[in-house]
């Protein structure tokens, strides 16, 4: 059983070209292929059931963050603080995704739909010291910033780990320095997706076969400031931009303070390798307005 409070499980996409984006994921982002019936799912090698679904659309847009919590006592009690904070949520449920569990759904203020989920079953990992273990981090794009940090703080129970002067801000909900991160903008859609490497030596060799793949890192190798992780961003085949990642910083909760970084080239990179992202990249990251797939 995962022993953090709170933790991102998976992201549900749809969008036309699910074939090829599956092939990517299966056989150059190294994750594998899930039996179901509901839809694209693909797993990485720790125990979440999976990581990535994939679903057919006429437009591109995240279906749900899955955030997964404790146990059935947490799911409730996290629901109880939903609604008395005015925030409409569904009844609990069982969920008809790989590893079954129960949980609910609500929308933030741009009308993303999370879902926050317990009782999943875990699976056995895999054996393969290359392929993602987890979700590291996500990060959204909104033009409601004040607004949706407050939500994502005072709602769902993120705390604020540190700020990139006005235009970013980092939410931990364990000991991860971010889990999800907010950035301002004129729109509301995803930034991208992070998955986590188990070590270096596996972010590099992630890199090395992306690149025999056909797939040059569009930004990277370098290292951030903020988290202190390592980075390669990537324009996938469905045009969403994906991160390996690892190593990011763990924050000790009894000690740490927030601090505003600032917005310089040696603390984007203090590798100082990756130079500024590209036009391409930043438009990327931009990503399509996202108005949510509920309803």
């Amino acid at each position: 059983m995962n022993d953090k409070p709170m933790w991102v499980r998976s992201l549900d996409y749809a969008g036309p070209g699910v074939p090829q984006t599956a092939a990517f994921y299966r056989e150059l982002w190294k994750l594998t292929d899930v039996e179901s019936n509901q839809g694209n799912f693909l797993r990485g090698s720790g125990p979440e059931p999976y990581l990535v679904g994939l679903h057919p659309g006429a437009r591109r847009g995240l279906v749900r963050i899955s955030l997964g919590v404790a146990d059935e006592a947490a799911l409730g009690a996290l629901r109880d603080k939903v609604l008395r904070a005015g925030v409409a949520a569904s009844p609990i449920a069982a969920l008809d995704t790989p590893g079954g569990g129960v949980g609910f759904t609500l929308t933030d203020p741009d009308q993303r739909v999370l879902r926050i989920t317990a009782e999943v079953a875990e699976v056995t990992p895999l054996p393969d010291p290359d392929a993602p273990i987890r979700i590291s981090h996500i990060v959204l794009n909104t033009a409601a910033f004040d607004q949706l940090t407050a939500f994502y703080t005072d709602v769902v129970g993120f705390r604020i780990s540190d700020w990139s002067e006005d235009q970013m801000v980092f939410l931990r909900c364990h000991s991860d320095h971010h889990s999800i991160a907010l950035n301002r903008s004129d729109r509301a859609s995803i930034n991208h997706v992070a998955f986590e490497l188990p070590t270096l030596d596996a972010y590099m060799r992630g890199i090395g076969r992306l690149k025999n793949g056909g797939y040059p890192v569009n930004w990277g190798p370098g290292r951030h400031g903020p988290g202190d992780n390592p980075f390669a961003y990537y324009i996938g085949p469905s045009g969403f931009v994906i991160e390996y990642t690892t190593q990011l910083e763990q924050i000790d909760e009894a000690t740490h303070q927030p601090r505003v970084w600032q917005r310089t080239a040696e603390l984007s990179d203090r590798w100082m390798l990756a130079g500024p992202p590209s036009r391409q990249m930043r438009t990327a990251m931009a990503g399509d307005p996202d108005a949510g797939f509920q309803g």
